[in-house]
């Protein structure tokens, strides 16, 4: 190819999947005048939490605003320990400081990506009020014997920011701890703009959590207004958040919603096509995918190896300049200045960091970007 071509070229890291059917889906709460957070919503909540095999369904504006009004209606707070993974978004460990509670970091698999359940139980102690495994990428994490190792009294919060269709021995995301997170940032499978969803199959939880994300009213600005006596202010019991999503939003999840087994499958089978062609480049490593996991493929995530044509920037800078976007995989939460004072023995997730490459994976890309990609790859 031409340095002409190459320059034309650019397959973005990834890219939502959006048509008539989204664009169609807005006008019903355009035209009713209902836009915050009413009917449309709560179609979501109910669609999302079916998907995934759960009773509850809490949208929310974001899934680091889902993940803290979870730990919140736990009741975690000042002097609560909650444990995170090294290797993961800064909000995983944001939100437990917004709690006033205590990140506690623990490293990951080299291979997975995913927290590690031995190093779970070498980091409990009488404070540890939750654990926060995160299915990075859209691969679960051993959400089983973290289970067992943390016992009944440990609240279990899936981040399952990139995880909307993966499943874990047979179980889908989002019911495999006590509740989970997920994130429709443009980044993911499924969009909505910005937004998150809680799941649970705790009924006291989701009331709490409702009601916290409306500022911790006692009733919802749909059933006030829909009421006998909308004019009257409700009660408000604790301070709650504003949180919500809109019904614009959710208008448009519901369209996507309906895509996401579509988008996986289509996701999946490029994925295995990436392995198969990285195989034959012996300094570019693969994700790892055991058995009994379905991963969602959010992201397709790369090792570079030290030995590599040149280092993991470097070969990002030439891709990037043949219009091929790629991006480290993520954090190591405990080198950033912000946790300074959280350090902790975590070097793989420093690694990881330091090593990690994303290549292009989303709806948008044909055959050909896909090749492109692949070919860029054996020419560095």
């Amino acid at each position: 190819m031409s340095q002409l071509e190459q320059s034309r070229r650019a397959i973005a890291i990834a890219a939502p999947k959006l048509g008539d059917e989204e664009w169609e889906a807005c006008r019903e709460p355009l035209l009713s005048g209902w836009l915050t957070q009413g009917p449309k919503v709560a179609a979501f909540e109910r669609a999302f939490a079916s998907k995934h095999g759960v009773q509850h369904g809490i949208a929310t504006s974001s899934c680091t605003t889902a993940l803290h009004l979870a730990l919140a209606a736990r009741g975690i707070g000042q002097g609560d320990e909650v444990i995170v993974p090294a290797f993961t978004w800064v909000a995983t460990a944001n939100v437990v400081r917004y709690c006033g509670a205590t990140p506690v970091f623990v490293d990951v698999d080299p291979y997975t990506y995913n927290i590690v359940p031995e190093l779970v139980a070498q980091s409990l102690s009488a404070k540890t009020r939750a654990v926060i495994p995160v299915h990075l990428f859209g691969l679960c994490a051993d959400t089983d014997a973290i289970r067992s190792i943390v016992g009944e009294d440990v609240f279990v919060l899936e981040d399952a920011a990139c995880a909307a269709g993966a499943s874990y021995r047979g179980r889908p995301a989002g019911g495999l701890g006590d509740a989970a997170a997920f994130s429709f940032h443009p980044r993911k499978s499924i969009t909505t703009g910005e937004g998150g969803m809680i799941t649970t199959n705790l009924a006291p939880l989701a009331d709490h959590a409702r009601t916290l994300r409306n500022h911790g009213a006692g009733i919802s600005e749909e059933d006030r207004h829909r009421g006998p006596q909308p004019f009257e202010l409700p009660e408000f019991d604790e301070v709650g958040f504003n949180y919500r999503l809109t019904d614009l939003q959710a208008a448009v999840g519901l369209v996507q919603l309906g895509k996401l087994e579509r988008f996986t499958a289509e996701r999946r089978r490029w994925a295995r096509w990436y392995s198969d062609q990285i195989a034959s480049i012996e300094w570019l490593r693969p994700p790892t995918v055991r058995d009994g996991y379905g991963h969602a493929w959010q992201s397709y995530v790369t090792v570079v190896a030290e030995d590599a044509p040149a280092p993991r920037d470097d070969l990002m800078t030439r891709l990037q300049e043949r219009g091929v976007s790629t991006r480290p995989g993520t954090h190591a939460v405990t080198e950033l200045r912000a946790y300074r004072d959280s350090r902790g023995s975590c070097p793989v997730a420093a690694q990881l960091e330091r090593q990690t490459m994303a290549l292009p994976l989303h709806n948008n890309m044909t055959a050909d970007d896909y090749e492109y990609v692949i070919d860029e790859l054996h020419h560095l």
